[in-house]
């Protein structure tokens, strides 16, 4: 039994990619949502029950990672495997690697996909895989299983992830919502690139903000990244205005 703590849009796309493989109770505290997590094929349940299955899956905010490690760690059983689905990995880990009782498995993940580019398949999506604390056997299962889905795994440590997401995602993000606080929108006299730049904005702003802040706020690198991008942009507006100073005088 899988325990899927969390049914947010992600929630929803794990879960749909778990019940045709496994039997899947899903702990979320909208009980709103209760009908739609039984006709996906799974039970909704207690925090308590969700616990109890061999593997645990967090797709919990970021900003609620530890809270919610805290009230699952008495929770657990001794074999049990802890996975996150964070969007940066250095901290999650090292929450779960604090907080979880030593015998508790930890594999962190960062899927890369969401709800609206996975939407028809899972087939080459990338997806991160950080093996803290899992058996080898055990791990190989995970991954073979991620595999036959179609899925590509990529093996990396927290920092690495952490700082190439700082650019693929937390970078991209920022760019897509400043066009948007920018007021880009659709044109008649347009071109490709423009309308690359408008499918980055509509990518973005369909997650929420608070994963916008989240992957910003607790990716170590992602303020210097932002920063060495905004300096870039600066060096390039003054060679223009140079350029521009030139052609006058």
């Amino acid at each position: 039994m899988i325990g899927l703590i969390g049914y947010g849009r992600f929630g929803k796309l794990t879960l749909k990619a778990l019940t045709p493989d496994f039997e899947v109770v899903v702990y979320t505290r909208n009980r709103d949502k209760d009908d739609d997590i039984k006709k996906s094929g799974a039970k909704p349940c207690s925090l308590e029950t969700a616990c109890a299955g061999k593997i645990v899956i967090l797709c919990v905010p970021i900003s609620a990672m530890q809270a919610t490690l805290k009230q699952i760690c008495p929770l657990l059983k001794p074999d049990a495997l802890v996975v996150d689905v964070c969007s940066v990995k250095v901290l999650p880990v090292q929450w779960m690697k604090a907080l979880l009782p030593e015998q508790v498995s930890i594999l962190a993940t960062h899927p890369m996909f969401g709800p609206d580019s996975a939407a028809e398949s899972l087939k080459n999506h990338k997806i991160v895989l950080c093996p803290e604390r899992v058996e080898d056997q055990r791990y190989a299962k995970i991954k073979k299983w991620l595999e036959d889905k179609g899925l590509v795994t990529i093996e990396s440590t927290p920092e690495k992830h952490d700082r190439q997401i700082a650019v693929s995602l937390a970078l991209t993000h920022f760019i897509g919502r400043s066009l948007s606080e920018f007021g880009a929108g659709p044109l008649a006299i347009d071109t490709e690139g423009y309308k690359r730049l408008l499918h980055i904005l509509e990518v973005v702003t369909n997650d929420t903000w608070q994963l916008f802040e989240d992957m910003n706020r607790y990716n170590p690198f992602a303020k210097e990244k932002r920063q060495d991008f905004l300096d870039a942009m600066k060096r390039v507006n003054t060679c223009l205005e140079d350029m521009a100073c030139s052609q006058k005088d």
